[in-house]
């Protein structure tokens, strides 16, 4: 029963990554129709209703500063970065912002420093972030269109990355409150819809029916507010638990393999040498940040008590 639940945790992984890489071309596809501001109110609240449905129970008794908390998860994580994500959207490529938010783990460790985490910035942290900015510089200069192009978007897919690392930060700390997760997302996912409600009167919000019946648009919708907003958030919170928070957290990692590959094939992005390398580039100093601590400071640390123990 364990191996079959480690099983299903690899399988619905696998599988949410998968979608949350796509979802980067599916809002380049909406933008041609709608506002950014208009795609993250549709899509959040559709999300927010399809968890309803799901979990169709309250979260129970709560604290004001526990509200707080999730009220600024909502803010940081549902409202500010993906609005920050969908107007990067708008001036640069779908490739490029799925990858340069991922460089949020290092955003989220440096943060953490500041605020009073026990975890040290080790030598294999700065090692990966070397290796991560070289990417991110080599995307941002070595595609077609040239830095005056994508200068715009890709400084707010690098501030989407920062933001997210805020709302890790306040995740880990509600995660310590002991509510279930569903019910923890949607009331999440409820104040980030009640902040939407300045940016949506500051702009222009005139979505039709037509618009919304329109094949590509609805499906788009769809996919973002019920698979990507709703299930995956589900099957993430089930992967995690059956695989736990270090290994689940490898799979994030492909998010930019599946953008990029799903750019090139369904909005003809160019693939350069250079993004290729900077993307390889991106992925290796994740990876190595968080990897390489374990393997070799694991062996450093049994090697040292060794010595201690004269063995």
């Amino acid at each position: 029963m364990m191996k079959k639940d480690v099983l299903v945790g690899h399988l619905l992984a696998l599988f949410t990554v998968g979608v949350w890489g796509v979802t980067f071309v599916s809002t380049k596809v909406l933008l041609d129709v709608l506002a950014p501001v208009e795609i993250l109110v549709i899509r959040f609240v559709l999300g927010y209703f399809f968890l309803w449905i799901l979990w169709p129970r309250g979260l129970g008794k709560t604290t004001r500063k526990q509200e707080l908390f999730f009220f600024l998860a909502g803010l940081s994580g549902i409202c500010l970065y993906y609005l920050v994500e969908n107007i990067a959207l708008v001036f640069t490529r779908a490739s490029n912002v799925g990858v340069i938010v991922c460089l949020s783990p290092f955003f989220t460790a440096i943060l953490g420093r500041f605020s009073g985490s026990n975890e040290r910035l080790s030598v294999w942290f700065f090692a990966g972030l070397a290796l991560a900015l070289s990417g991110v510089g080599l995307i941002c200069w070595g595609g077609e269109e040239g830095l005056q192009f994508n200068a715009a978007g890709d400084l707010l897919a690098a501030a989407a990355g920062f933001i997210w690392a805020v709302y890790s930060l306040l995740i880990k700390r509600i995660t310590a409150y002991g509510f279930a997760a569903l019910p923890v997302t949607r009331r999440i996912f409820f104040y980030g819809i009640l902040c939407m409600i300045p940016a949506s009167c500051l702009g222009e919000f005139s979505v039709s029916v037509d618009e919304l019946l329109d094949p590509v648009v609805g499906g788009n919708l769809l996919f973002l507010g019920l698979l990507a907003s709703g299930l995956c958030f589900v099957f993430w919170s089930i992967s995690v638990k059956a695989l736990g928070a270090v290994l689940s957290t490898v799979y994030i990692y492909l998010i930019p393999v599946v953008t990029v590959a799903t750019a090139i094939v369904v909005l003809d992005e160019p693939f350069t040498v250079p993004v290729a390398a900077g993307m390889a580039l991106v992925i290796a100093g994740l990876f190595s940040a968080q990897a390489a601590e374990k393997v070799f400071g694991g062996r450093l640390a049994f090697k040292k008590r060794i010595k201690d123990h004269n063995l």
